[in-house]
């Protein structure tokens, strides 16, 4: 086979692994005798939100992040779109990585919807002149048009919805992201992402989706990699991937 033909690696996970801090409420009392005793860093104990987690996504890939609540899904989706970096091991991507992992992210909600665009497109690395090309096609895709011009801070969240996921897909990133935001919009807004999200893996986009709706998931993905406990236990066909997570239940 031609070197040519071999597809390139989108996303390398090597044996990543992440620790968050879990916070406690303590009394006053408590806080004052800790600090006494010199004792440094929070009041709380450390969870291991994934454990030496390892896998490759290849350019063109749609593949999906399945596992039950607290697996690693979202933490391990967040780790490829740089919000958070790992605590050992390394993650590698290719080209433009953008999304939709918390809803409104990258929005300021002082600033109407029409300037939002042109933050969060910055943001996702568009130039002003690509924005302002696309603006109407963001527009007419979020079929917010009456609110374009008020304040982000009286949207709902399926108005950010809307918004947020016309400009990431306008932007189009080589590394495409979703975490379970489809949950949030209407049935038929949900519809009209999802017939979008096919397109651009139809355009040789590479997928990573973190969602519960695994018959959605088994229409879109190619692949599935189950997270539990924060570890990949298994990865595979989407079809395969959604069995086993069916069998652990």
């Amino acid at each position: 086979m031609s070197q040519m033909n071999t597809p390139l690696p989108a996303v390398v996970f090597s044996d990543v692994t992440k620790w968050f801090m879990l916070r406690h409420t303590r009394s006053i009392k408590e806080y004052v005798v800790w600090t006494l005793k010199g004792r440094k860093g929070d009041l709380g104990e450390r969870f291991k939100a994934l454990d030496q987690v390892s896998f490759t996504i290849n350019e063109g890939e749609a593949v999906a992040l399945i596992g039950f609540n607290g697996s690693g899904k979202s933490t391990t989706l967040k780790l490829v779109s740089g919000v958070m970096q790992p605590d050992s091991g390394c993650v590698h991507t290719r080209g433009v990585v953008a999304g939709l992992i918390e809803v409104g992210a990258g929005f300021h909600p002082d600033l109407t919807g029409r300037e939002n665009v042109f933050l969060n497109g910055a943001i996702l690395g568009m130039s002003k002149a690509e924005i302002e090309a696309k603006f109407d096609d963001i527009v007419a895709f979020s079929e917010i048009e009456r609110f374009m011009d008020t304040e982000v801070k009286f949207y709902s969240s399926g108005m950010f919805l809307r918004l947020a996921f016309a400009v990431a897909v306008h932007c189009q990133p080589d590394v495409f992201l979703v975490d379970e935001i489809l949950a949030v919009g209407d049935e038929p807004f949900q519809a009209k992402c999802l017939a979008r999200i096919r397109e651009l893996h139809a355009q040789g986009q590479t997928l990573v989706i973190v969602s519960h709706a695994l018959d959605q998931l088994e229409d879109i993905c190619d692949r599935g990699i189950v997270m539990s406990h924060g570890q990949a236990v298994f990865d595979g066909p989407i079809a395969d991937a959604i069995a086993h997570l069916r069998a652990s239940e």
